[in-house]
């Protein structure tokens, strides 16, 4: 067992940890640390505008001249539906009083916004993208391989990992249902729920079923989920909730602190927030909200109902009414730096290999 592979080959990095690309908690300093020490650091692009996507992949490239990510979410095809709007209005109405809110306004410009990220990444030169969500269509996909930029899918199930394959990705993520946050579910099972697979069970079975390489995520940590990942067939690693308690990470410390004083039984998946299935700490908002008496708007409709809310309870310091994405292996978060973090992994996975 070793740990360089096609996939480091491929991605020009020296070591198979790629850190996912955590909308909203990624900053410069985290990407650029990550493959500044030999991984693959992801910049979170998934609701930045084209001017800030310019800034981030600016301020990246002045920290290092190393391979790094930009991801993206592919747009959804989902209908905005007045009544469900309204009725999770009046729902949220008590709410954003108490954080003195005004109701928002939903903006449905998804497409547009990532046409124009898909230019901005041509026009500075972006090494790899990675996708959730689902896939591009097939101009996007062979507009960026026209421009030699590696791409990178996600799926949660054999079937989506075949579709990467066949849609014309370099690389697919097996991402387990352990994984914190949005995972990348864009095919509905027979029962019309998104797949929850775990990480153990999923990566061999799209191992056997893909020949391009592929990737672990779901509740990894450390070098024991990554020994444990090459064992079962996959070329590397993404890690999400063990980049985010690192100090080069955006998530506020409010945030940092509820993901390790929290037990590996305290998360769960939830539409609530974002009208998506995120895995995230359970509180006040997500039980209150299981008793709303209407269906919850699809994504991004009820993510932009509720993004003011969350923001105005995170800045107050309130972990009850924010969003506390996480994985399912909280006591293993580290509080060290990104460096501190790739430098002990890799030392103990090449430890681990040579017993």
């Amino acid at each position: 067992m070793k740990l360089t592979s096609n996939l480091t080959k491929m991605m020009h990095v020296q070591y198979p940890i790629i850190q996912a690309g955590m909308a909203g908690s990624t900053t410069p300093e985290l990407v650029a640390a990550v493959s500044n020490a030999g991984g693959l650091g992801s910049i979170g692009a998934g609701y930045f505008s084209a001017d800030k996507l310019k800034q981030e992949i600016e301020a990246v490239e002045a920290l290092t001249d190393l391979p790094y990510v930009v991801n993206l979410f592919v747009p959804s095809e989902k209908t905005y539906i007045p009544e469900k709007v309204e009725h999770m209005n009046a729902w949220l109405k008590p709410y954003r009083r108490a954080f003195h809110l005004e109701e928002p306004v939903v903006n449905l410009s998804e497409q547009q916004q990532f046409d124009e990220a898909i230019r901005i990444i041509i026009d500075q030169e972006v090494p790899i993208v990675s996708f959730t969500f689902g896939i591009p269509d097939a101009a996007t996909i062979e507009k960026l391989k026209s421009h030699q930029i590696t791409l990178i899918g996600t799926a949660t199930s054999v079937e989506e990992a075949i579709a990467n394959e066949e849609a014309g990705m370099d690389v697919v993520i097996a991402q387990g249902s352990e994984a914190g946050g949005h995972r990348g579910a864009f095919i509905e099972t027979s029962q019309s729920y998104t797949p929850l697979i775990g990480t153990m069970s999923l990566v061999p079975q799209i191992v056997d079923a893909v020949n391009i390489p592929v990737v672990a995520a779901g509740g990894i940590m450390d070098s024991r989920g990554l020994v444990a990942s090459i064992a079962l067939g996959a070329e590397g690693i993404q890690m999400g909730t063990a980049f985010l308690t690192t100090e080069e990470s955006g998530a506020s410390q409010l945030y940092k602190d509820a993901i390790s004083q929290s037990k590996e039984t305290d998360s769960l998946v939830t539409h609530v927030f974002t009208g998506k299935p995120a895995r995230g700490i359970n509180n006040d908002f997500i039980r209150k909200m299981n008793e709303f008496d209407g269906d919850i708007p699809d994504y991004p409709i009820q993510n932009q109902l509720t993004t003011t809310l969350r923001k105005a309870a995170a800045q107050a310091g309130d972990p009850q009414w924010t969003h506390l994405w996480s994985g399912q292996s909280p006591r293993l978060a580290q509080h060290v730096t990104a460096q501190k973090l790739m430098e002990d992994i890799i030392q103990e996975a090449q430890t681990l290999i040579q017993t």
